[in-house]
């Protein structure tokens, strides 16, 4: 295993986002549609949050929905805006952190995705699920 192979060898590069305009009900299609757990939220190219499926279950019943439902709890769902269900206040990384060093941030962190930030530009994102699928490749 090579000790200082950068977090841009595992990170996914064409990253979904969404902007703090978005609904949460185009935030759970776009979870469902792409089997994704987590959306950076972005003002232009800056990282102004982080939006986690698991954001959205805590609100509403979307993991009761069939997923191919169309219709989504409405109701719930205009109550709340990105802006006030997303994470804010972010860890991220650049893309020439090590491998090793996301790993670090992600045991100790209670969060499961990193965003890639390069000169204040989202550039991808790192998930423990990447992680899991590098330590796979080594074996």
């Amino acid at each position: 295993m090579k000790k200082r192979t950068p977090v841009s060898n595992i990170m996914t590069s064409k990253v979904i986002t969404l902007t703090k305009n978005d609904t949460l009900g185009r935030a759970e299609q776009l979870f469902k549609e792409n089997h994704i757990r987590h959306i950076p939220v972005v003002r232009g190219t800056q990282v102004i949050g982080m939006l986690s499926y698991t954001d959205l279950l805590r609100i509403s019943f979307a993991d009761a929905v069939d997923e191919d439902e169309q219709e989504v709890d409405t109701i719930v769902y205009n109550m709340f805006t990105i802006e006030q269900v997303m994470a804010k206040n972010l860890t991220s990384v650049s893309s020439t952190t090590t491998i090793k060093e996301v790993a670090e941030i992600l045991s100790k962190k209670e969060f499961h995705a990193l965003p890639v930030v390069d000169k204040d530009e989202l550039v991808g994102i790192v998930t423990t699920t990447d992680l899991i699928n590098y330590l796979l490749e080594q074996f």
